[in-house]
C-alpha cells in the first residue's frame, strides 16, 4: 500500500515528453510513474490536469516572512516547493549590530534573530517548521560588512583572507555558494579581483556563483563581461540574477547581452540567467543615491540626507549625473512600502503624484521620503521592455525567480503594497507566456522551473518526477492557471493550482492549504559529511 497516488493526470516529468500516468509516493519519495494499481492512503484525481515536479524559486527574499507565516501561501499557491535565498544579504554570518539591524528592519513581523551563522538560520527555520524546502547562498553583501563594515575601500590582504575563510566555511556547512548584488553598497565597493578570490574559496566545496550584476543599464555588457570573467577565473558555474536591460535608452543592449552569454556558453563556461515575468523591477528608492553617499551604512545615509549641505550635494549629483531634471524618472516610479504610519498615505502613488502632493520637485520628494522615513523606501521601477522579456524567455538557459518574499493576503502583509511578482511569478509564466502568448511550450516552461534550477544549483534528487526522487509535486489546470495580483491590488493568490505535495506530504489540497509543514533545509553539494 502506498501513501499517496495521483491518478490520471498528464505527467510532465521535467525532462521528457508528457504522458498519461499515475504517480505513486511512499514516504517522501516517488516510487512509481506509470500505471499504479496499488491502493493508497490518499488518492488525488488529476484527470484533465498537469502533474509535474514542484517549482524551484531561484530568487526568493522570504527570510523573515516565512518565519512570520510558515505557510508561505503566495508561493505555495503557485506550486513553488523550494525557495532559494541569498541575493543582497543572507542570514549569516552576522555581528550583533547586524542582528539588531535586521530585527529593526523587520519589526512589523516581530522576529527575533536568534542565530549568527547562515547554517544556524537554516536549522532554525527547519526546526520551526515551514511548508516548503529552502536553501541559501552566502552573500557578499553580508560577509563584506561582517569583516569591513560599510567602508568604501579595497579589502586588505588580511580582510580578504577572513572573507574567503567565512564563505568557505558557510559553503562547507551547506550554502549553495556565493551570491552578490553589485549594484548596492557595500558590495559595489568590492573589486572583481575580490569576487574572484571569494569564488575560488567556495569552488573548493563545489559552490556556485550567482549575481545581481554591477550594471543593468548603459554598462550592461561590461557587467556581464565581469561575471563571465569571474566564472572563468573563479572556476565555478555562474548565473545572472533577473537579467534585464533597464531604461528605454538601453533596451537595444539586450541582443548583445544575450550573445555575450551564449558566446561564454560556446566556450564551455556554465553561465546561465533567470528572469521574473514582469517589466517592472522593485527595490529601495535609496538605490538612486550614488554609492559614495552610502559609506557607513543605511543610518549614515539617512544622516547625510538630514544634513542640508550634504543633501544638496546628493541632489546635485542626481540632477547632474543621473538626469533627474526631467520627469521620466518620477512617472515611472511607484511607491510601495514606507515604514512610518504618517507617510503611508503615499503608498500606491507615483513619485510624480507624491511630489505634487508635497508641493516640491520629484527629486526633492524622493530625498524627503528617504530622509523622513529613514528607510530604503520600497518602490517599483517601470523600466523594461516586454519584447526583450519574451526574447530572454526563449533562451533555454534562462530560468525563473520571483525576487520577492512569500506573502499572504491577510494580517501584517496587507498593510503595504508589494510587487505582484510575490504572488504571481510562476502562475504568470504558465498562464500568460505559455497558454496565451505561446512564448514557451508547457513542457519547456516546466523544465525551466524544475530540472534547470535543480541541476544548476546542485540540488540532488530534486526537480524531476522519477522513481527515487523527492516527492515534491504540483497538480494544476493548464487551462486556468493564472496570476491575479496587480500593482493596484497586489495581495491576491494565484489560481489554477489544485494540489501541492512537499516531501510526500500534501501541503495544498483542492487549492487550500492543509497546514502541513514538511519543508526541509536543502544543502549544497560541498556540505561536510
Amino acid at each position: 500500500m502506498l501513501d499517496l497516488v495521483i491518478r490520471g493526470g498528464t505527467v510532465y516529468d521535467g525532462d521528457s515528453d508528457p504522458l498519461q500516468a499515475d504517480v505513486g509516493v511512499a514516504g517522501d519519495r516517488v516510487v512509481r510513474v506509470g500505471r499504479v494499481d496499488a491502493d493508497a492512503g490518499t488518492e488525488i484525481d488529476a484527470t484533465g490536469k498537469a502533474v509535474c515536479p514542484g517549482f524551484i524559486n531561484v530568487l526568493s527574499h522570504s527570510y523573515f516572512t516565512v518565519l512570520h507565516d510558515p505557510r508561505s501561501l503566495s508561493e505555495l499557491a503557485q506550486g513553488v516547493t523550494t525557495q532559494i535565498f541569498g541575493e543582497g544579504s543572507a542570514m549569516g554570518p552576522l555581528t550583533p549590530a547586524m542582528r539588531r539591524q535586521l530585527e529593526d528592519a523587520n519589526s512589523e513581523l516581530d522576529i527575533h534573530v536568534e542565530w549568527s551563522r547562515l547554517s544556524e538560520y537554516l536549522r532554525h527555520l527547519e526546526r520551526g517548521g515551514c511548508s516548503q524546502n529552502f536553501a541559501s547562498f552566502v552573500s557578499h553583501g553580508t560577509v563584506r560588512p561582517f569583516v569591513m563594515g560599510y567602508d568604501d575601500r579595497p579589502a586588505t590582504p588580511t580582510e580578504l583572507d577572513e572573507m574567503c575563510n567565512l564563505v568557505a566555511e558557510e559553503t562547507a556547512d551547506g550554502a549553495l555558494g556565493l551570491a552578490s548584488a553589485l549594484i548596492y553598497p557595500p558590495e559595489s565597493y568590492g573589486s572583481t579581483e575580490e569576487l574572484i578570490a571569494l569564488c575560488r574559496a567556495v569552488a573548493t566545496y563545489d559552490g556556485k556563483y550567482i549575481s545581481h550584476i554591477r550594471n543593468e543599464g548603459a554598462q550592461l555588457q561590461g557587467a556581464i563581461a565581469e561575471l563571465v570573467r569571474i566564472c572563468r577565473e573563479g572556476g565555478l558555474p555562474a548565473e545572472i540574477y533577473h537579467l534585464k536591460a533597464s531604461g528605454r535608452a538601453n533596451w537595444h543592449r539586450m541582443d548583445g547581452a544575450l550573445e555575450q552569454v551564449e558566446a561564454a556558453r560556446r566556450e564551455g563556461l556554465p553561465v546561465t540567467a533567470d528572469v521574473y515575468p514582469y517589466t517592472a523591477s522593485s527595490t529601495g528608492l535609496t538605490s538612486i543615491v550614488p554609492d559614495r553617499f552610502h559609506e557607513g551604512g543605511p543610518e549614515a545615509l539617512y544622516d547625510r540626507l538630514a544634513d542640508p549641505r550634504t543633501r544638496e550635494e546628493i541632489r546635485r549629483a542626481l540632477l547632474d549625473e543621473d538626469g533627474w531634471g526631467d520627469t521620466e524618472h518620477s512617472d515611472d516610479i511607484l511607491v510601495l512600502g514606507l515604514r512610518r504610519e504618517e507617510h503611508r498615505r503615499h503608498q500606491g502613488s507615483t513619485l510624480t503624484v507624491v511630489a505634487d502632493d508635497r508641493g516640491v520637485e520629484p527629486v526633492d520628494a524622493a530625498l524627503d521620503l528617504m530622509r523622513d522615513d529613514r528607510s530604503r523606501v520600497s518602490v517599483a521601477f517601470f523600466s523594461m521592455s516586454e519584447d526583450n522579456l519574451r526574447e530572454q524567455m526563449r533562451r533555454p538557459w534562462v530560468g525563473f525567480g520571483s525576487d520577492g518574499a512569500s506573502m499572504a493576503p491577510e494580517g501584517a502583509f496587507v498593510r503595504t503594497p508589494v510587487h505582484p511578482r510575490a504572488y504571481g511569478t510562476f502562475a504568470r509564466v504558465l498562464g500568460r507566456y505559455v497558454r496565451e502568448q505561446r512564448v514557451l511550450s508547457l513542457r519547456e516552461a516546466v523544465r525551466r522551473m524544475t530540472v534547470l534550477p535543480a541541476t544548476k544549483l546542485g540540488l540532488s534528487g530534486r526537480g524531476r518526477l522519477a522513481e527515487g526522487y523527492a516527492a515534491d509535486v504540483v497538480v494544476f489546470d493548464p487551462d486556468t492557471v493564472a496570476d491575479r495580483a496587480t500593482f493596484e491590488h497586489p495581495h491576491q493568490l494565484a489560481v489554477g493550482v489544485s494540489d501541492v505535495i512537499v516531501n510526500g506530504q500534501v501541503a495544498v489540497r483542492n487549492s487550500r492549504s492543509t497546514g502541513r509543514m514538511a519543508g526541509r533545509a536543502l544543502y549544497g553539494a560541498g556540505r561536510r559529511r
